[in-house]
């Protein structure tokens, strides 16, 4: 069984062998130039990840720029992996399970961007009560786990971004201009330039916290990722350049937007969490952003358990650094591994 999660960014994979997981793997994936670009990505994954199997599907590019609107986005993307993928394919729709790709254009509103849905349900197998905080590179999922269940209010984009359990924040590709609009330098409060140039990527490559394997997008000036580079973005965002501060003073800059990140994550974990469903509900953390999941748990005096602690029993072989990375692709492999009904091939 491989787990695909198609992103619009990100084209993520697990391979799942008798009920473990194997392998992971993740690429960059510019799905918003079209479909071709998606099948230049898979070019490139490896063997394992193109040979013959049993696929199982979820997805968040559907709301990519190329397609026009999230039905025509489901659509296509079932149509190439029905197409691409070698072997029997099955599409992950949360609420309505596993369905097949002729099915998709139908069951649109259940299948597009259901992989946070994937994600709390295999938590849910592990633990009965949990708010699941999953930071990517572009988006923040909070889902409440209730009696071992996904236990959103929301179920759409629209939805849980009205309900606070979608956060269009991560920690590579948001622009450092929808954090804040001001920010201190040199003692002095200073408006940022509106303008797209530096992202959390850089702050988090200052702070160290970010792991260079999941730096994987363009930088916002499209130059390399070394300091001195990534200073230059950041000193712009106020109106100046690298050589009118200090490595201190990049750093506490770049400090300042990683508190102005985590102020409405912390607003909205701390409403979840006030459910009374929610009392003494630890954190599950996981995605490239993990490090400031955990950060959010001490922040909201929870404590906090990862992932893949909670299916280390599942996980092993090679690539399982990617595991928290790439948490929906490896949940759909190994719901789909256990669930009865797609274990029973076809005549």
């Amino acid at each position: 069984m491989i787990g695909w999660d198609l992103g619009g960014v990100h084209v993520k994979a697990a391979l799942v062998v008798a009920g473990r997981v194997r392998e992971v793997v993740q690429a960059p994936c510019p799905l918003w130039r079209g479909l071709p670009a998606l099948d230049e990505t898979f070019s490139t994954l490896p063997d394992w990840a193109r040979g013959e199997a049993d696929h199982a599907v979820t997805m968040t590019g559907e709301l990519t720029d190329c397609f026009a609107d999230r039905t025509d986005g489901v659509a296509q993307l079932s149509g190439w992996a029905a197409g691409h993928l070698a072997g029997r394919v099955r599409l992950y729709a949360g609420r309505a399970g596993f369905l097949e790709p002729e099915a998709a254009r139908a069951a649109a509103a259940d299948i597009a961007s259901a992989n946070w849905h994937a994600t709390a349900a295999l938590a849910g197998r592990a633990i009965g009560q949990a708010l699941l905080v999953d930071i990517g590179s572009t988006t923040a999922d909070l889902i409440p786990i209730v009696g071992g269940l996904p236990a959103a209010t929301g179920y759409s984009d629209a939805e849980r971004l009205e309900t606070g359990e979608l956060v269009y924040s991560g920690v590579v590709r948001t622009p450092l201009v929808a954090l804040c609009m001001h920010a201190p330098f040199g003692g002095r409060r200073t408006a940022l330039m509106a303008e797209y140039f530096a992202t959390t990527a850089d702050i988090y490559r200052l702070t160290g916290d970010l792991d260079a394997a999941a730096d994987q997008q363009d930088s916002a000036d499209l130059k390399g990722k070394s300091i001195p580079e990534t200073e230059t973005r950041l000193a712009r965002i106020i109106g100046r350049d690298r050589g009118e501060g200090d490595a201190a003073q990049w750093r506490a800059l770049a400090a300042h937007f990683a508190e102005c990140q985590i102020r409405p994550l912390h607003d909205a974990a701390a409403t979840l969490l006030s459910r009374p469903d929610m009392a003494d509900a630890p954190l599950v953390v996981c995605g490239a952003g993990r490090f400031l999941a955990e950060r959010l748990a001490a922040r909201v005096g929870r404590r906090f358990l990862a992932l893949t602690e909670l299916i280390a029993g599942r996980l092993d072989g090679a690539g399982l650094d990617w595991a928290s990375t790439c948490g929906p692709a490896l949940a759909v492999g190994l719901l789909a591994t256990d669930d009865p009904i797609l274990q029973r091939r076809p005549a």
